[in-house]
């Protein structure tokens, strides 16, 4: 699912803005392309520029078109003293802490992070080797401070006035085997972990990427309850990497600007209980019914192919990573007032008579604003079979986390 309405920025030369623009920064030439009058009021960090500046004087807008940017900019644009010059800045940023920075999915995600605009502070956790990437991505000249917090005693100070939580932390899938296998281990490090963001940020957005996150976001949900701090509304079970591989593979499928493709994913993150609702595809596709089981199977199965071409060198992290790094990038605009927040996530859900679900959401200041039911009205029949076929393993995949976090903690010896 597309979050929609970001903007693109790059950096390239000669510009690129519709009809040709010219815009200063001092040594580099911003190419910027505009979507619409609003967009630079939404306009997405993940894209690498950070602030630009305009001087009115060297534009290829014209007149009209000047006028049209400085309206876009307000409130975000400050005069400058010297000159016809705006920057337009963002007006708050936000601490992000990432919960197993130096792994293979954090440090990809750690710097996809670090270059959003909307950060102000880049905290990085894991038991070991943190500090080593936190000193690299310091060397980034985008805005956001990076501090590193290496091991349990100093996982609190991490968590301190952090907004958004990101939870990439556990052991990577390995050839043969399934998210279940990975339960034991990585079911224990996200409770120890969610226990933590409980004590000490429990108002942020908590991002679960551990797999099994059919398992895992469960989990998170049992132990914030268990802390009295449980809000449904802010946790999220990171599924983007589906909704990503869909739009991907629709779009070479039926040759199709993949920016225009979007492909709501429901259901879970595992197997049989990814369902990617094909039939709702923008824009509209026409599928034969062997297409439309060929790319489901293929969406369903597309970690297991990545673990297998890699050969036991590790899962697929930097897909992951970027996809993670969306959903951040769409949750900050979300926290920063943009109206028009639009994303796929497991959560906790009334849309099935399961108690968590992953659908297409609206995302708001407080989290979960709406939950977009209409994708799974006139599921085609292949889809409502689907739909139903996965329900039982969903549904114990959910019951194996709640479990697991109401178990008794054994106090050690």
């Amino acid at each position: 699912m597309a979050a929609t309405s970001a903007t693109n920025f790059s950096i390239r030369s000669p510009t690129s803005f519709g009809s040709q623009v010219g815009l200063n920064s001092q040594s580099k030439t911003f190419g910027v392309r505009l979507n619409s009058k609003n967009c630079l009021k939404r306009f997405s960090g993940l894209n690498l520029a950070a602030s630009f500046s305009c001087n009115l004087g060297l534009s290829f807008l014209g007149k009209e078109g000047i006028a049209t940017l400085r309206e876009s900019c307000v409130p975000k644009a400050q005069k400058q003293s010297h000159g016809s010059e705006y920057r337009l800045q963002p007006p708050e940023s936000y601490k992000v802490a990432i919960l197993g920075a130096s792994g293979g999915i954090g440090q990809p995600l750690s710097l996809l992070v670090k270059m959003s605009p909307l950060v102000s502070a880049l905290h990085l956790y894991d038991i070991a080797n943190v500090k080593g990437v936190a000193a690299d991505l310091s060397h980034c000249n985008t805005p956001s401070q990076v501090l590193d917090f290496t091991g349990a005693s100093e996982l609190a100070d991490c968590l301190v006035g952090v907004d958004v939580v990101v939870i990439p932390a556990g052991v990577p899938r390995k050839p043969g085997m399934s998210r279940d296998d990975l339960f034991n281990i990585n079911a224990g490090i996200v409770k120890n972990l969610v226990e933590a963001v409980a004590d000490k940020c429990p108002d942020a957005f908590i991002h679960i990427i551990s797999n099994p996150v059919n398992s895992t976001v469960p989990i998170a949900a049992e132990v914030l309850k268990q802390k009295g701090v449980y809000d449904p509304k802010k946790l999220f079970g990171v599924t983007t990497l589906d909704v990503v591989r869909a739009n991907t593979f629709v779009a070479e499928k039926k040759n199709l600007r993949l920016i225009d493709v979007d492909v709501p994913v429901v259901g879970g993150h595992a197997g049989i209980t990814i369902l990617p609702i094909l039939s709702k595809t923008k824009p509209s596709v026409c599928l034969t019914d062997e297409e439309a089981h060929e790319l489901t199977v293929r969406i369903q199965n597309a970690g297991t192919e990545v673990v297998e071409a890699k050969a036991g060198a590790g899962s697929a992290t930097l897909s992951m990573a970027y996809a993670a790094a969306r959903f951040v990038e769409s949750s900050l605009r979300a926290l920063d007032g943009d109206s028009d927040v639009y994303e796929c996530a497991f959560i906790q859900s009334e849309l099935t008579e399961l108690p968590f679900f992953a659908s297409r959401i609206k995302l708001g200041k407080r989290g979960v604003e709406a939950v977009i039911s209409s994708d799974l009205h006139g599921l085609t029949e292949y889809e409502q079979k689907a739909l139903e076929a996965l329900k039982p393993e969903l549904q114990a995949s959910i019951e194996k986390g709640i479990a697991f976090a109401q178990k008794p903690t054994v106090a050690a010896a």
